[in-house]
């Protein structure tokens, strides 16, 4: 005679039977409870929620400033809207932080006023090389949904829908630079390839659009992601040279 087998299916056993006593002491605790409504059993998975009051929508983009070849970065910034000052940040082409946005912290510690800020832009925008834009149509963007989530506010009757959402950017034709990140969309796990820059090296950067700011009905905002390859021969083809 098999004892674990036996054992096994005991156990097995024991575990259904306190999963339904469970099971009935839950409903003859509940008994008299109302029967839950549509709107509140299929609420996450249909319906969003409002959690800021009606003001004048505004979403995040960004924008590539230019490429600094010696430092192998490129700097692109992010605009809030209105008056605020812009985000800057650094794309780091290579090394450990390669593909990562990383603000630039020492431009915020000594200000933080929009007009300095925008200033110092200004004057770092003609030492850095441009970054010309190439066709979309090469580029095709895939989107999974790594996570899923649930927040939930005092100002909100009905759950926020939260993603951890996985963009990858990768060419038509299968030959050329590709790269992907993973990013946090709230309401809509959407996005949208917006465009797309060449660099040399056969690297690119791809702005991709997704819902970001969960304000309202939920607003826009952008990321950047590094495209590499390893044929350094097909760089020349994204730059038209």
């Amino acid at each position: 005679m098999n004892r674990d087998a036996k054992t096994q299916s005991a156990l097995i056993a024991l575990a259904r039977t306190r999963r339904m006593q469970r099971a009935l002491s839950h409903a003859y605790l509940y008994r008299s409870a109302p029967m839950p409504t549509l709107r509140s059993s299929l609420g996450f998975m249909t319906s969003t929620a409002s959690i800021a009051d009606d003001v004048a929508e505004r979403g995040h983009t960004m924008s590539v400033l230019g490429h600094a070849p010696s430092e192998a970065i490129v700097y692109v910034v992010e605009e809030l809207g209105g008056d605020d000052a812009p985000i800057v940040y650094r794309l780091f082409l290579r090394g450990p932080r390669q593909g990562h946005l990383v603000p630039l912290h020492a431009w915020y510690e000594q200000c933080d006023d929009a007009a300095e800020i925008r200033a110092k832009l200004a004057e770092l925008a003609p030492r850095l090389e441009p970054c010309p834009r190439v066709t979309t149509e090469a580029w095709m963007l895939s989107t999974r949904v790594v996570q899923r989530r649930a927040l939930r506010t005092c100002t909100a009757e009905l759950p926020i829908r939260k993603f951890a959402l996985q963009l990858v950017v990768e060419p038509v034709s299968g030959v050329g630079p590709s790269g992907k990140t993973t990013v946090t969309a709230f309401l809509h796990p959407q996005a949208r390839l917006t465009e797309v820059f060449a660099l040399r090296g056969n690297l690119a950067l791809a702005r991709v659009t997704y819902t970001g700011i969960p304000s309202g009905v939920g607003l826009t905002k952008d990321t950047v992601v590094l495209l590499t390859g390893t044929d350094n021969a097909d760089s020349h083809d994204l730059l038209g040279c």
